[in-house]
């Protein structure tokens, strides 16, 4: 019985490091939610000022130019995947993955060809696993994006982007993050980048519906929205990262809450196991204690007679 005591206590000691480790952790996912969340508001409006200059500028000219013209027959497309560096964030990367997945599959569908471009090891790791092709893939930046970081990763998929499909260029640009809705709400999101929707672009920036004035360009529109195209996707996978990265922490915070809680539920329980068999125990010295004291009164009994 003593042997099993000591089992109990092992595990208890165990359980309570463990829930030591996973409840700083929640602190440390906790405090990043809010600085994650401030950078996601403070890179938000200079995103939709830039969709709504882009859109006045597709509006106000009959330039055709990748940032904004559909293609009459795509036939390669490109598709962003952001996922996390680290794990012990319950499904973050898991869902994410699954969104990118279904959007393959629908564009492989339509009869294009697909590109997979990947931020985070997550992502990297499922796909390297089962032997899928990856364009291009970026790590270790993921909890923390800087505007640096989204740069490395527009680079190429602009060159992709502006480059005909002939030659190994792309006729779409998708992303695939998890946009952070609350701090318990965060949702996989499958976007069209390029060729930018106006009318999408006119209801996240508040301007459907109005008549926008009319521009003169210079030296051309075609110029303006050469040097707006690199902004554009620029700031918008910044943007994604951002919110990526909030919504990592925010389900990383969530993960470790509930295994603290997990784990103080089987401490409580294993001390219940523990105190069960340390009264088990008690009570077994007892009898015995009892049983040796009956068996020795009733020899010293039997001798005095």
């Amino acid at each position: 019985m003593g042997a099993q005591l000591r089992v109990y206590k092992r595990r208890i000691k165990s359980v309570t490091a463990t829930k030591k480790i996973t409840k700083a952790m929640e602190m440390i996912a906790a405090s990043r939610i809010v600085k994650a969340q401030r950078k996601v508001a403070a890179s938000t409006p200079y995103a939709t000022e830039l969709t709504r200059a882009v859109t006045a500028v597709a509006t106000g000219s009959n330039t055709k130019h990748p940032l904004t013209t559909e293609t009459d027959n795509p036939t390669r497309a490109a598709v962003l995947l952001i996922t996390s560096d680290r794990g012990l964030a319950g499904g973050y990367s898991s869902n994410a993955i699954k969104a990118a997945d279904q959007l393959t599959e629908r564009l492989r569908g339509e009869g294009k060809e697909v590109d997979t471009y990947i931020v985070g090891r997550k992502g990297v790791a499922y796909y390297g696993f089962r032997e899928r092709k990856v364009a291009e893939s970026w790590t270790g930046f993921t909890d923390s994006p800087s505007y640096a970081d989204a740069k490395r990763v527009a680079a190429p998929l602009i060159e992709a982007v502006t480059t005909e499909t002939a030659e190994g260029g792309v006729d779409e640009l998708h992303i695939v993050f998890t946009e952070f809705v609350s701090m318990m709400t965060q949702t996989p999101v499958q976007n069209r980048m390029l060729p930018l929707s106006l009318e999408k672009a006119a209801e996240e920036t508040g301007t459907k519906g109005e008549i926008l004035p009319l521009f003169d360009f210079e030296p051309s529109a075609e110029d303006v929205l050469d040097a707006l195209l690199p902004r554009y996707v620029e700031s918008r996978i910044y943007n994604a990262l951002l919110q990526a990265a909030a919504s990592e922490h925010a389900a990383r915070r969530r993960a470790m809450k509930s295994a603290t809680d997990n784990a103080g539920d089987l401490i409580n329980s294993l001390s219940r196991l523990a105190n069960a068999a340390r009264q088990a125990e008690i009570t077994q010295e007892i009898s015995e204690i009892v049983g040796g004291a009956s068996a020795l009164a009733d020899a010293t009994a039997g001798s005095d007679k």
